[in-house]
């Protein structure tokens, strides 16, 4: 009886077992067919980092995909479809994603080809520049970003931390011997670059002509073999980017002191990025026109005494009879060409606020404004060749710290000041914010203060950082990083340059459309304030039917001939450009930014230096199809900041937490300290 009730026992666990294992098998095979599909998905993410470095730039600079390759991508409130080719086949659309998949996708969804060669060439004639350092800037930025996603950047960055330690790593002065330059290999490093105020101070003396038989500046002269030549170069140096090359040239300053072509002593000064020289400014002895533009209010060039100078001396009779009635001109000082062989010399190199200073045994001799696409702080060297002796060199009033050396100082990384993540369905509003690589102070600010709005941390309105690569790799180590725990970055992987901002506006309309679903798209800066409640309240004055462009904008506004922002007859020939807002802040509604990615996906969108300027452009273009309503508003504030603004230009980190503190307390002001 007893074994009876044992086999019971054991025939019930027996068969309570076997449903147990039946139930894990079960559940194995659910696992392992949800699971499948997310690994693969996964495996696809993986391998698109690494593919979506492939291409860039067509004739027109960009290019998404032949029309036959393109998919149509499936995303709400789109009136029409269109073909936009996402990286590897995959569809871009508005979805809800976890901080781990956002945190993933930070490239921007662009597709460029690496092209120039082609048909479209008449098309685009007059924008062959722009379409050269496109290609340049995104080849680089590739293989930035491709040592970047491998790690290969951080051996940069822990080498980097270690300079950090050192208390000379950013010394206040360097201070270095004719004998010590030369040591060095005639380069003096200036780790930190230079700032408002630095100046460098050469003690030199040009060595006598030498006779050249095969002159670089100069063909030789009928039945001559040779000529005498005495000249030297004064450069300062940006980091090299690319082995094989050289390394920019921020200002290069040349003295020829026998002259060139010209036949008379000259000074040329120029810039150099990825071995492509600038326009030269010439100083020939003649002082600059009264009508040209000054540098921090001096002249470009000064005047010294020429050979071909028709100077004749005022009579006795002519100077007394001038005194009587009152001179009518000013006495005019003639001083010396500043260089003169085996004659010992005083130069200092001085940075201002609109470009830099030369002076020559205490006189300023030529003033050279900075060029678009280098900044004070990429100066990491000086160097001097050609027919000189130097005694000694003397830097002064140097940064004692680099903005991409500590980001740790400036970002708070808190959850509180992540982004939301995108939300299931379209947004109202989509908000791209230019900045820079190491702008880490001003991204900190906007997320402290104006990303703070309800509409934007309830995801009604979505904003994102757009940023391209940095010349140094330590700042894209960073960068990376920031971009990854804060979520709100969009890296555009191509080398940052002024001149190609459009590119990122592009980047923007991309994003806003194909990722957000947005029903308007706003441009703005990272010093910019913006009033979101107050931005949304003016475009939804407008019916949703219309189309949108609003902003600060300039009507008949001429192009510049000369300048820094000087735009050539090929760039622009019209006499007036079409009516655009300013760049620090404006809205489109998204069937203009779908217009954009259209043009742009068929090689036919203009491309312009000035990417305010060149969203004028293709407003016009769209509104000849379809009626565009223009609202200008100087609310929208360019040169600063006005009370009840919308959007206020120019404000650093302080000021905008101070507006915020002031917008908390129902007060829409300026904020006044730098």
């Amino acid at each position: 009886m007893k074994r009876g009730k044992i086999d019971v026992v054991f025939s019930v666990s027996r068969q309570r077992s076997f449903q147990i294992l039946i139930g894990l098998g079960l559940l194995y095979f659910v696992v392992v067919t949800l699971e499948i599909p997310f690994v693969f998905r996964e495996n696809d993410n993986r391998n698109t980092s690494s593919d979506e470095l492939t291409g860039f730039i067509s004739e027109s600079v960009s290019s998404l995909q032949s029309e036959e390759d393109r998919q149509e991508i499936d995303a709400p409130m789109r009136p029409r479809k269109l073909s936009f080719k996402a990286p590897d086949g995959e569809s871009l659309r508005p979805s809800v994603q976890s901080r781990a998949s956002a945190n993933l996708n930070i490239l921007s969804g662009l597709k460029f080809m690496v092209n120039l060669n082609g048909s479209q060439g008449d098309q685009n004639r007059g924008f062959s520049e722009l379409q050269k350092s496109a290609k340049d800037a995104w080849e680089l930025g590739a293989t930035f970003w491709k040592e970047l996603v491998e790690g290969v950047s951080s051996n940069v960055l822990e080498s980097k931390k270690a300079q950090e330690n050192l208390t000379e790593s950013c010394p206040h002065s360097i201070s270095l011997t004719g004998a010590e330059f030369s040591e060095k290999g005639k380069l003096l490093v200036v780790p930190c670059g230079l700032t408002l105020g630095s100046h460098i101070t050469l003690v030199g003396k040009p060595n006598r002509a030498h006779e050249e038989y095969d002159p670089k500046i100069s063909p030789l002269k009928d039945g001559s073999e040779s000529m005498a030549v005495s000249q030297f170069m004064m450069e300062l140096q940006g980091l090299k980017t690319v082995d094989g090359e050289d390394p920019p040239r921020i200002l290069h300053f040349n003295p020829r002191l026998k002259g060139d072509w010209s036949g008379k002593p000259v000074i040329e000064q120029n810039t150099c990025y990825r071995m492509q020289w600038g326009s030269a400014l010439r100083c020939e002895g003649w002082k600059s026109k009264a009508d040209e533009e000054t540098v921090d209010g001096l002249v470009k060039c000064e005047r010294w005494i020429r050979d071909d100078d028709n100077r004749s001396e005022e009579s006795k009779t002519t100077w007394w009879l001038n005194r009587l009635i009152g001179r009518t001109k000013k006495v005019s000082v003639d001083w010396p060409y500043p260089f003169v062989e085996e004659k010992l010399f005083v130069l200092t190199l001085s940075a201002g606020l609109e470009g830099y200073h030369v002076n020559v045994d205490g006189r300023h001799i030529t003033s050279f404004p900075y060029r678009t696409g280098f900044v004070l702080e990429d100066a990491t060297g000086l160097s001097l060749n050609g027919d000189l002796e130097v005694h000694s060199i003397f830097a002064a009033s140097l940064p004692t710290s680099h903005p991409s050396f500590a980001p740790q100082r400036h970002l708070e990384k808190s959850t509180r000041w992540q982004a939301p993540p995108l939300p299931h369905g379209p947004v109202e509003l989509f908000i791209g914010i230019l900045s820079a690589g190491n702008h880490f102070a001003e991204r900190m600010a906007v997320r402290k203060s104006w990303l703070q709005f309800k509409q934007i941390k309830s995801s009604n309105v979505v904003a994102r950082f757009f940023v391209a690569l940095n010349g140094r790799k330590e700042v894209n180590v960073e960068l990376k990083k920031e971009a990854e725990f804060f979520g709100d970055i969009v890296i555009v992987p191509f080398m940052d340059s002024y001149d190609l901002v459009v590119l990122k506006t592009v980047a923007i309309c991309e994003y806003g459309v194909m990722r957000a679903a947005a029903k308007y798209i706003m441009k703005c800066d990272d010093d910019t304030f913006v009033r979101v409640d107050s931005v949304l309240k003016e475009v939804n004055k407008v019916p949703n039917d219309k189309s949108l462009y609003i902003g600060n904008i300039n009507y008949y506004h001429k192009p510049l001939r000369f300048g820094k922002w000087a735009v050539t007859y090929e760039e622009w020939p019209e006499e007036d450009y079409p009516p655009y807002a300013n760049g620090p802040g404006y809205v489109v509604s998204s069937d203009i930014a779908r217009f954009i990615l259209s043009e742009f996906g068929k090689h036919t969108l203009r491309l312009f230096k000035m990417e305010d300027v060149g969203m004028g452009m293709w407003v016009e273009q769209f509104n000849a199809s379809k009626p565009v309503v223009y609202v200008h508003d100087l609310k929208f504030c360019q040169f600063g900041c006005i009370d009840d603004y919308f959007t206020a230009h120019y404000q650093s980190p302080r000021q905008m937490i101070c507006m915020w503190d002031k917008l908390l307390a129902g007060r829409a002001q300026c904020c006044n300290m730098r």
